[in-house]
């Protein structure tokens, strides 16, 4: 695929489009998680149970990842057993402490609502050459970075 020519940007251009792709992608997740009946936030927990795969995360790791104390991430996890979402599992090198592992029928449900915009995604995306969808995955993962250090710098949960 050939690439396409794009408009010259400056760097508040890119800025200003990122933050309205970040706003716009938190009033989206508000509604996602609306539609599967969460909170915001038990859906970003969520998530990071499914991004774990086959690996159970403990209930202190969702709570480092989300940046809620312990004591919050217990009430989320609650929730997201009574909705069915996940399960409790011992942790079998220390029995204190729990594994949270998604339920599949949950982690469909979520997939079927995220599905139809992760199309549209790969859709954008195939307009990209391969080269330039390499440098929009590297920046996308160095933000990342940048923005976990920046949260693990800035903020005290």
């Amino acid at each position: 695929m050939e690439g396409t020519t794009r408009p010259a940007a400056s760097v508040p251009d890119a800025i200003h489009a990122m933050d309205h792709l970040i706003a716009t992608s938190m009033v989206a997740q508000q509604e996602f998680a609306r539609h599967l009946g969460l909170s915001p936030t038990d859906l970003i927990c969520f998530a990071y149970v499914l991004q774990a795969g086959d690996s159970p995360v403990t209930a202190g790791d969702l709570a480092a990842r989300a940046h809620v104390t312990t004591g919050a991430v217990t009430g989320i996890v609650n929730r997201l057993e009574r909705g069915g979402y996940v399960t409790r599992q011992p942790d079998p090198a220390d029995r204190r402490r729990v594994r949270v592992v998604a339920v599949p029928t949950a982690a469909q449900r979520v997939r079927t609502v995220y599905e139809p915009y992760y199309a549209r995604l790969a859709e954008l995306f195939a307009q990209y050459t391969p080269a330039e969808v390499a440098v929009l995955t590297d920046w996308f993962d160095r933000a990342g970075t940048l923005a976990v250090t920046y949260l693990e710098e800035s903020c005290d949960t």
